[in-house]
């Protein structure tokens, strides 16, 4: 065996990959139950996600709707969208450190 390798018993490393994986499955199932908010114009505008980054519903107050302004009711939606995405991510990240101990393993998520 390489240096790499030697005295590493290839069974369990397999069987914690295999569990691994599961859990990383279970994590992945609940972030899609997992909804998260996005608002921006001090809450005119409210896009919800969930954990999967599946948009799920935008709510615009009839307030922010001018109609000789619609650049900026679309940079408000831009905005909450950008926003919940970002909190998305965070809580998918937090949710995969608890398997991952913390490490980033680029490509899991």
């Amino acid at each position: 065996m390489s240096g790499m390798f030697k005295g590493m018993n290839l069974g369990g490393l397999m069987k914690k990959a295999q569990k691994m994986q599961s859990e990383m499955l279970k994590i992945q199932e609940e972030l899609a139950k997992r909804v998260v908010e996005g608002t921006a114009g001090g809450g005119m505008v409210k896009v919800q996600v969930n954990g999967a980054r599946e948009a799920l519903s935008v709510r615009i107050d009839p307030q922010a709707v001018d109609p000789g302004d619609i650049e900026m009711l679309e940079d408000l939606v831009l905005a909450a969208v950008k926003e919940a995405m970002r909190k998305a991510d965070e809580l998918a990240k937090s949710e995969m450190a608890k398997i991952t101990g913390g490490m980033d393993l680029p490509g899991l998520m």
